[in-house]
């Protein structure tokens, strides 16, 4: 939407400043990630652009920073664990942060600011916090698994690993469905019921189409708090549960390897594909409830 053809003065400056503010505080965002995308391709070892990059030189690109990626057996591995732990992590995810906003959402619950506050603190208390208190709390579970019920220490560790990254990833479901159901209709759980529907297949058959949209936004938010996640993981898993954060940030204290500059670009790739999903499913959800055009 433009500007009114009778926008007084004032009004134009601010509507064109605005949004030369706001390019530029992308501009000012984005530069960081524009920079690492080029050097991916770089055809040497150097985290710097070469005199043939600056001059476009086509030997001074290459790909065998992605051909190492994939073929290194370090970093496959490291891609597999985080392959395996960030979609458990996500569906334990969405489905305790759903099951929470649809009791939050409800009138009668007492205390609700209170234990919105409490579900969502990982996402306010320091990240390093966080990761502390994880370690105590499943070290001494993980020792009581293998101790009480003889599970592996490798399999202890995975469950660890997907436990903690699903305690971060609850908050992120548990906002983005809350702010789905403030434009849910009540009448329509009533009508269903009053239709003889029992509440699982209201939930099913009612509730859960209109405020799928933002449970799959919240998954895709948890997942991307999983797959990035690495200072927790530090504190929770061992050698065998090594993620792809983690395996870069090896890559820079000890090995300085360059390879992390394509992981890098991967990755971008991959949360520009997921934030725009997230974009596409909020403007359907809006839809849905008749909050914009469709």
């Amino acid at each position: 939407m433009g500007l009114p053809p009778y926008a007084t003065t004032g009004q134009r400056i601010w509507y064109y400043s605005f949004r030369v503010i706001c390019a530029l505080i992308f501009i000012f965002l984005i530069t960081p990630i524009l920079v690492v995308m080029p050097l991916s391709f770089n055809a040497q070892d150097f985290f710097t652009f070469t005199p043939e990059m600056l001059r476009l030189d086509p030997e001074g690109y290459s790909l065998k920073h992605y051909r190492n990626f994939f073929g290194n057996s370090d970093w496959q591995r490291a891609l597999k664990n985080s392959l395996i732990i960030a979609p458990i992590a996500t569906v334990i995810s969405v489905s305790l942060g759903t099951l929470a906003a649809i009791g939050l959402s409800q009138s009668h619950v007492p205390g609700k600011r209170a234990i919105m506050a409490i579900l969502i603190s990982p996402m306010i208390v320091p990240l390093i916090i966080s990761a502390t208190g994880m370690f105590f709390f499943y070290s001494a579970m993980g020792n009581w698994l293998e101790d009480n019920l003889g599970l592996g220490q490798n399999f202890v560790g995975y469950i660890k690993v997907i436990l903690a990254h699903a305690v971060l990833g609850i908050p992120f479901v548990i906002i983005t469905v809350t702010a789905t159901l403030v434009g849910f209709d009540r009448s329509l759980t009533r009508a269903a019921a009053n239709m003889g529907a029992d509440p699982v297949t209201t939930f099913f058959r009612v509730q859960m189409p209109l405020i799928l949209p933002g449970v799959i936004s919240g998954g895709l938010f948890a997942f991307i708090t999983s797959f990035d996640e690495v200072v927790v993981v530090l504190f929770v898993g061992s050698a065998a549960q090594k993620t792809l954060p983690w395996q870069m940030f090896i890559g820079l204290r000890e090995q300085i390897s360059p390879t992390i500059l394509a992981v890098a670009t991967i990755l971008v790739v991959i949360s520009i594909g997921l934030l725009a999903t997230v974009e596409i499913l909020r403007r359907r959800s809006e839809r849905l409830r008749g909050m914009s055009p469709g």
